[in-house]
């Protein structure tokens, strides 16, 4: 399921806003939810509008050049929320990266294997360290939500980790 255009399209059930204001939030406030670029948040807007979900006003301000303005329109309420319900019950069984490397890991010595995992524990623990020091979203539930789970995904990858890499050590002295 592609979640662009639920978050897109949540962004603008706040507020109409500026194509730039919706990249600088996301940029600002969601990396690490969303790695959507630029131009992909553009083409999904200029998808909406042709579908009557979003209207487009121009503004223009003194000199400065004319912007966009992105509003929602009944019908990208309606399928905001087809979206969103769509993704609250959506359930993956994904390969996290990495793991095609872990059926293979039989092809080096134990001691690499287990320098590298301790590699990817640091890594893991670097990016428990920065979800842990976002603040609290101070409005409503659900982006604590959203980080809470990426948290927990994280502290269960690091605990596989340290527990495998036990493994690894306790294999290299049999």
């Amino acid at each position: 399921m592609d979640e662009r255009e639920l978050l897109v399209l949540g962004l603008l059930m706040t507020q109409s806003q500026h194509g730039y204001q919706i990249n600088d939030f996301i940029e600002r406030n969601l990396g690490q939810v969303s790695d959507m670029k630029k131009a992909t948040a553009y083409s999904i807007l200029k998808r909406l509008d042709k579908q009557g979900c979003v209207v487009v006003t121009i503004e223009q301000e003194g000199n400065r050049p004319p912007r966009q303005t992105y509003s929602i329109t009944d019908n990208g309420k309606k399928l905001f929320f087809e979206l969103l319900r769509s993704s609250l019950i959506h359930a993956e069984n994904v390969t996290p990266a990495g793991d095609i490397g872990l059926m293979f890991i039989d092809h080096i010595d134990r001691k690499d294997a287990k320098e590298l995992l301790a590699i990817k524990l640091d890594r893991v623990k670097e990016l428990i360290e920065a979800c842990s020091a976002i603040p609290t979203h101070e409005e409503g539930i659900g982006v604590n939500l959203s980080f809470r789970h990426r948290l927990a995904l994280l502290e269960c990858n690091r605990k596989f980790l340290m527990e495998t890499i036990q493994e690894l050590e306790s294999h290299a002295h049999s």
